[in-house]
């Protein structure tokens, strides 16, 4: 899956990559499938070299800013908002609850499209879904495969938050901002990640990128050397916590979130990530997802293919189509996209925040839209907790299992749910003084 030390998978992934960002790579992609296929390692390095002298079409029509300066004055014009003190506990632990348990009921789906979604769901009994995934074995006919941890997060198969890197980052962030505050660089967060995380615990870009520190490259080029996942979700599932600590804040949200984002992202890897976290700080100012997602999009380049994917489904919600249809559109438009990459992932998380009538319906709709499965449904569930409080989380989904969770992260394993939201209200309170 995306080995960063293998140029069978790299070479293809970087020739997807540079066709979905504007290059001029016609048959290359097909090319370096085929190398890989056939295990021709010099036909590889060939490709290889053929695509970092790609050209950028002409008629590519995106403006897709990667400077870092221009990218905090774009979140600057976002105004802050209010926020209800007394309602901010619930709120926040809304959040982090919202976030474990729409992850945990993502999982056992991730990398599924839609129809095998549904046919998994279907054949277990569960469709429509209304909780975690039932178990499936043998998986019914026609589903290209399962995720190696899907059995280890269906129903009835954990007794605490199952380990996984979403809940790992959010996790991360929050140490990292306990112990450097608004201060924060992007040295810090890579040293922390190499300190506080198994390398064999990451994925795509963050894998890249901690190899590249390894190998001694310097920030930024840890997100560009070798990385064909720079713009995929990586970044974006690291956001929440930014936009925890920074509540009504979209701005300064947005703007740590590119703090961290730029260790490992570029462009549209980087907006995915000040947008969820813009999100999330809007979130626990207002009740209202149409509202949150409006503002939201302040902090992102309007010329880039993010802003583009979010203004259209914020559209096409005004029109009042269903979200069938809004899936039917993504799939149309967005469907070229890898299954992990940010913008196809960042509409189906919108779609399911503006069409879902209850936490459990949000988090069940952007499930029904595939792809990276439990880190969408990870960030629309922390989303609606954010919206709505904890009480709007099902007590059935949260019973004992959802109490205790399970990390990677040296000295968080089994953290509970309540530490984790009075750490992250101190922190709120803490840049509130300071600031």
């Amino acid at each position: 899956m995306h080995d960063v030390l293998d140029p069978r998978d790299l070479v293809p992934d970087e020739a997807e990559q540079r066709a979905h960002s504007g290059y001029d790579v016609d048959g290359l992609v097909e090319r370096a499938r085929t190398a890989a296929a056939a295990n021709d390692l010099p036909g590889l390095t060939e490709i290889a070299a053929t695509l970092k002298s790609a050209r950028l079409d002409p008629e590519w029509p995106y403006t897709e800013p990667d400077d870092e300066e221009e990218l905090r004055r774009t979140a600057a014009s976002v105004a802050p908002l209010a926020v209800d003190g007394e309602l901010l506990r619930t709120r926040l632990r809304g959040a982090w609850l919202g976030r474990t348990v729409g992850n945990t009921m993502g999982k056992p789906l991730e990398g599924m499209n839609r129809r095998e979604v549904r046919l998994y769901l279907t054949a277990g009994e569960a469709w429509p879904q209304t909780g975690y995934v039932p178990l499936v074995d043998p998986a019914p006919a026609g589903i290209r495969w399962i995720h190696p941890d899907g059995p280890v997060s269906a129903l009835g198969t954990f007794e605490d938050v199952p380990r996984d890197d979403d809940i790992d980052w959010t996790i991360l962030g929050l140490f990292m901002l306990e112990r450097y505050g608004r201060d924060l660089t992007t040295e810090d967060v890579a040293r922390e990640w190499l300190d506080r995380l198994p390398f064999t615990q990451t994925f795509t870009a963050e894998r890249a990128a901690y190899r590249n520190l390894v190998l001694g490259k310097p920030i930024p080029e840890t997100a560009s050397f070798d990385n064909p996942y720079r713009e995929w979700i990586g970044a974006l599932i690291r956001a929440d916590i930014f936009g925890y600590v920074h509540a009504g804040d979209p701005a300064s949200a947005a703007t740590a979130a590119l703090v961290d984002a730029r260790l490992s992202h570029t462009r549209n890897g980087i907006y995915g990530e000040m947008w969820a976290s813009a999100l999330v700080a809007a979130a626990l100012a207002t009740d209202d997802a149409r509202v949150a997602v409006e503002i939201s999009l302040g902090v992102v380049p309007t010329g880039s293919r993010l802003y583009e994917a979010v203004r259209a489904i914020l559209d096409l919600y005004a029109t009042g189509i269903d979200h069938d249809a809004v899936l039917d559109w993504i799939d149309a438009r967005l469907g070229h996209y890898n299954w992990v990459a940010t913008v196809n992932n960042a509409a189906i998380i919108t779609a399911g925040l503006l069409w879902g009538a209850t936490f459990t319906d949000a988090v069940a709709k952007t499930i029904a839209g595939g792809s990276d499965t439990d880190s969408t449904a990870a960030t629309t569930g922390s989303v609606y907790g954010a919206l709505h409080g904890d009480e709007s989380i099902p007590s059935g989904l949260v019973g004992t299992t959802h109490v205790h969770v399970r990390s990677a992260v040296r000295g968080f394993d089994r953290i509970t749910i309540d530490e984790l939201t009075d750490r992250t209200l101190d922190l709120v309170e803490t840049f509130r003084s300071a600031g």
